[in-house]
Formats: structure tokens, C-alpha cells, sequence
């Protein structure tokens, strides 16, 4: 039995991961006033964060078209695979996992399951990767579906924004917060599990790189981190110093620039981290 995982580009997953697990990634789209851009694909990361600051209303993004998915699945199928599960960005931030169970009724010729990971990045990323690798080792499609929930109900994303501006502009936060931020230089901390999202706040810099370390503290001990930003590499090497001597010398990382459509809604300069908790 040959279990195929299919996921979205906002999973935010390094490529030599996914070209080793083979996991096949559905691109978003990126739309520009004069072109849309598929994600990951034909615009690279570095480009549209130099392209973000200058554009008034931003960027927007949209989900894959129901037509792309229902033949990924179909081309999985023809090679070979007996069933897929497709994991998604949480339903709170974007309608892909809805349209990506819509193509899933419409395959006839294999059982193709859908999970909304209930997160966002590298931590939907992390979910993929922990249910390829199982799917590789020859698992079923329901022990891969408990393994999703299992990851996910253990995965943390916690982040430092730099401004509020792009996700009021996004529709993301009420005009209320976003102005109150801009008065008082706040820095909003986001938090999210399970498709809950919290929000908290620091003053400065330094205040959210030590509301992070406070967060990170309270977390472990872990089985899995990441780190992510939005165009922000010295703040992301900056909070791995500081939470490196947390950490045991087996666990690995990921650093990774974060996808062009989540960061069309979170602005440059955003920086903090995933966890999957033991």
C-alpha cells in the first residue's frame, strides 16, 4: 500500500525535504496589481519581500483552483498510489483545505483524506514531515491520520510582528488594534494552537525577543523546533542564541524565510519559532 502527502506552499517546509519525503506541494498564488505570481515558483522569496513595502493597497493571495488539486491527486494515483492525505493551513487563515476536500470527493479511483493541521509555516510544515516520513516507512493511511493528530495537537507557532500595519490592510486584526499598535509602537506576539489564536504584546525588540524566550521556556521540553522570519535573519540568529543553551544537542532545526502568502499579510520583519512539544 502506497500512501502519497500532498500539502500547500505555505507549509514552509526546506525543498531538500520535500524532494527526499516526496511530498508533493500545491503552490499558492500571489497577486500583484500588474501579475499574479504562483508561489514558490515563479517569484522568489527574497524578491517579494523587496517588493512588499513599496505596494499600497499590498499584495493578495488566493488558494489553489479545486481543478489543480483534483489532478495532483489524479497524477498521484496514476503512479502508483493506493491513497493520499492532504494536509492544509488552518481553516482560520485561508479557504485551501476547503478546497482541497472538494477535490477529494471527486476522486473516484483511490480514498484521498484531507486534515486541516490547525496551524500555519513550518507548523503545518512539521505535521507533513513527521506523516511523510511515516508514509515512506510504509504506514497506513489511518495510522497516518492519528500521527497528524497527534503532531498537530503537540505544535506551537509563536511569532513577534514588527508592525500591525499589514495585517490590519489584510483584514486580519480590527482597525482598532492595528491603530492602537501604531500609536503605542506596539509589537504584537502571535500565538497559535490548534487553530487558536492569541494575541500578546511587547514595546520593543528587545521586550519581544524576551516575551519569545519566556514563551520558548514554558514550552519544552521539545521533540522538534523551528525557526521562521519574514526577510528578519539577524533577529532569527539573535533568538537562536538565546534559546540555544535550552536546547539538547540532538535536536536539530530548521530556519526557514517564510512563505510570500502568509508574509503578505505579517510584513517584514517577523520573526519567532514552532515547537512540537514531547
Amino acid at each position: 500500500m502506497t500512501i502519497k502527502i500532498v500539502t500547500d506552499s505555505t507549509c514552509d517546509l526546506p525543498p531538500e525535504v520535500i524532494e527526499e519525503l516526496d511530498i508533493s506541494v500545491v503552490p499558492c498564488y500571489i497577486n500583484f496589481p500588474e501579475k499574479s505570481y504562483l508561489d514558490g515558483v515563479e517569484i522568489s522569496r527574497q524578491e517579494f519581500y523587496e517588493k512588499l513595502p513599496n505596494y499600497d493597497p499590498p499584495p493578495t493571495t488566493s488558494a489553489p483552483a479545486i481543478g489543480t488539486f483534483i489532478k495532483v491527486y489524479n497524477d498521484l494515483i496514476e503512479k502508483g498510489a493506493s491513497g493520499i492525505l492532504s494536509i492544509h493551513i488552518s481553516t482560520v487563515l485561508s479557504g485551501i483545505y476547503n478546497v482541497a476536500f472538494l477535490a477529494s470527493e471527486a476522486i473516484e479511483k483511490a480514498v484521498v483524506k484531507t486534515f486541516d493541521a490547525g496551524q500555519l509555516s513550518l507548523g503545518t510544515g512539521l505535521v507533513v514531515e513527521s506523516v511523510a516520513r511515516a508514509a515512506k516507512a510504509g504506514g497506513s493511511l489511518e495510522s497516518l491520520l492519528r500521527l497528524a493528530k497527534d503532531i498537530s495537537s503537540r505544535t506551537f507557532t509563536f511569532a513577534a510582528v514588527d508592525t500591525l500595519k499589514y495585517l490590519q490592510r489584510s483584514g486580519r486584526v480590527s482597525h482598532v488594534k492595528a491603530t492602537l499598535g501604531s500609536l503605542l509602537q506596539i509589537k504584537p506576539i502571535l500565538q497559535m494552537h490548534e487553530s487558536k489564536i492569541e494575541m500578546g504584546a511587547a514595546r520593543t525588540l528587545k521586550g519581544s525577543m524576551e516575551h519569545l524566550l519566556k514563551i520558548f521556556k514554558s514550552h519544552g521540553p521539545f521533540e522538534k523546533i523551528g525557526l521562521v522570519h519574514t526577510n528578519a535573519v539577524e533577529r532569527t540568529e539573535e533568538l537562536l542564541k538565546m534559546v540555544a543553551p535550552l536546547l539538547p544537542e540532538s535536536i536539530d532545526h530548521y530556519t526557514v524565510d517564510v512563505t510570500p502568502v502568509l508574509g503578505s499579510h505579517l510584513g517584514p520583519g517577523m520573526f519567532g519559532f514552532v515547537v512540537v512539544q514531547q
